[in-house]
């Protein structure tokens, strides 16, 4: 099965930069979709951004779209998070999630197997 570790999340300033990680120990990474959703405290689970199987194709929430990438290496079985432009209400644990049927990127639900998140603190 499939089994995500996340990595990467740290402290930074605002207007700051952070690449984050997500590698699967199993052995069909390729047959997923991967998003990544982050939880703050007290807050609902929230989509940030997915790519499909092959890496072609992206999608991302509004709050995102122009500060975010992702995108995914099946060779190494890792995708990534690069982030840029951070501001502190991107604080937050971020998580990323294995998508079994490239349907719905953006609904929790859609997502069989979830790492454990990594913790992501923007200061002002």
């Amino acid at each position: 099965q499939v089994q995500l570790v996340e990595s990467g999340g740290g402290l930074v300033q605002a207007g700051g930069s952070l690449r984050l990680f997500c590698v699967d120990s199993g052995r069909m990474f390729s047959s997923y979709a991967i998003g990544w959703f982050r939880q703050a405290p007290g807050r609902q689970r929230e989509f940030v951004a997915a790519v499909t199987g092959s890496g072609t194709g992206t999608y991302y929430s509004d709050s995102v779209r122009g500060r975010f990438t992702i995108s995914r290496d099946n060779a190494g079985n890792t995708a990534y998070l690069q982030m840029n432009s951070l501001k502190p209400e991107d604080t937050s644990f971020y998580y990323c999630a294995a998508n079994p049927n490239f349907k719905a990127y953006t609904n929790t639900a859609s997502y069989m197997y979830w790492g454990r998140g990594t913790k992501v603190t923007v200061s002002s």
